[in-house]
């Protein structure tokens, strides 16, 4: 169906859909460089991963959808898959490329429907709440407002201090900036935490050329880890948060697009671009909820995601001055995306025990281990059992039941040093 608009309605949609999403590079690029890589290089794989994206979904999807690293993603990927495993950043990108494969496969098989059915709603939006809540505590530390306890796991920071007063004064601009939905909220949050930094003495401004090595735009991913029962633990629950938040996403953009038709091409080249994360040096991207400003803009094709390509790919201009901004300004974002995630919260059913226990397992997990796949595991163990318990054995699927095992495996294997 042709789409009635004109090249100016779609600049003007990419260049918005550019300026509410630009902020993901210097985010991405922080916890990237929490994962064994340069802050420099880390924003350098979250432009190109973007560009690339966005251009495949201008130029190939004809729809005006800007494809970028995934919040909540790139928090497994650097947290749990590489720290947690003590992968080394290559090991880590082979992780993404096997997810990508299989992600890649369900795009073009009935796979992707029958994992779909497969797993409980309950436990997938308990995934997405629990990484909302993960999030949430990552902000609060890189702001300092929660620290290590002495005593206890986890303590107020010291509200005396110039950072945490500084990280506190952003927090609650970003806030007043969300919920007044100023256009551009996340960018403008982070130019005015970073001028607050500098304000206080806390940022030293230094522009330095920036120096872009071929060995920086591409990444070889290391499979010499792929033996090890922990490689094939990583791989499982970021295939399925693919799967799913891609799933989710694309039916409701495409929704305000009236654009259902699309579908199939959108999630396979959704699933393209995860592949090519791989090499770029990311944790994959995904089709970026900040989209609905594009669309809302009037962006109707890929013209508008061809315009924030390009606009993406310039970026990497400004490097020098965005590897300014200070964790001060950044963790406020991640705060807030925290609580859009943990919204997801409502769609369990809490008056259900069989599905709402091993959900909220999830939930509580996942920040409480620090580690997205942990946290998943002990919701997937335990929702069995609870279904038996009750006598509901029979709500219980094959590939469930697989699923569920295979992290009962790996429980095992850690316990006994396996």
């Amino acid at each position: 169906m042709k789409q009635q608009t004109s090249l100016r309605n779609e600049i003007i949609a990419g260049i918005i859909g550019y300026f509410t999403t630009v902020y993901i590079v210097v985010v991405n690029g922080s916890i990237l460089s929490e994962a064994g890589i340069s802050l420099e290089t880390g924003m350098i794989a979250t432009i190109m991963a973007s560009f690339v994206g966005t251009m495949m979904m201008g130029f190939f999807g004809k729809l005006p959808l800007i494809l970028i690293p995934g919040m909540g993603i790139n928090a497994l990927f650097a947290y749990s898959i590489i720290n947690n495993n003590d992968f080394t950043f290559q090991e880590g990108l082979a992780v993404v490329l096997v997810a990508a494969l299989i992600f890649l496969v369900t795009a073009f098989t009935k796979i992707g429907v029958i994992l779909k059915n497969a797993i409980p709603e309950s436990l997938t939006h308990a995934i997405t709440v629990g990484l909302g809540f993960f999030l949430i505590l990552i902000g609060l530390e890189k702001s300092g407002i929660v620290i290590s306890g002495g005593s206890t796991i986890v303590a107020i920071g010291d509200f005396t201090s110039t950072p945490v007063i500084v990280g506190l004064l952003t927090l609650f601009i970003a806030i007043f900036l969300f919920v007044k939905n100023v256009p551009a909220n996340f960018l403008i949050t982070m130019v005015i935490g970073t001028i607050l930094a500098a304000v206080f003495g806390l940022q030293q401004p230094e522009v330095e050329p920036v120096h872009v090595h071929v060995n920086e735009l591409l990444f070889i991913p290391s499979f010499t880890a792929m033996g090890d029962f922990a490689f094939w633990l990583a791989v499982f629950p970021l295939a399925l948060i693919l799967i799913f938040e891609n799933m989710g996403i694309l039916t409701g953009q495409l929704g305000m697009l009236k654009r259902q038709d699309s579908y199939n091409k959108a999630y396979r080249i959704t699933a393209f671009s995860t592949l090519t994360s791989a090499f770029f040096g990311t944790s994959p991207t995904v089709s970026g909820a900040e989209n609905a400003a594009v669309i809302a803009s009037g962006g109707k094709t890929g013209r508008a995601a061809i315009t924030a390509g390009i606009l993406f790919l310039a970026t990497i201009f400004i490097i020098p001055w965005i590897s300014m901004v200070p964790n001060s300004a950044i963790s406020p974002i991640l705060i807030i995306v925290g609580f859009l995630m943990a919204q997801n919260i409502k769609h369990l059913p809490l008056n259900d025990f069989a599905d709402s226990i091993p959900a909220l397992l999830i939930v509580v997990m996942i920040p409480f281990t620090y580690s997205i796949g942990d946290g998943m595991a002990f919701g997937f163990i335990a929702y069995p059992i609870v279904k038996i318990a009750l006598g509901k054995q029979n709500e219980l699927t094959k590939p469930l039941i697989i699923i569920s095992s295979l992290f009962f495996i790996e429980f095992v294997l850690k316990i006994t040093g396996i």
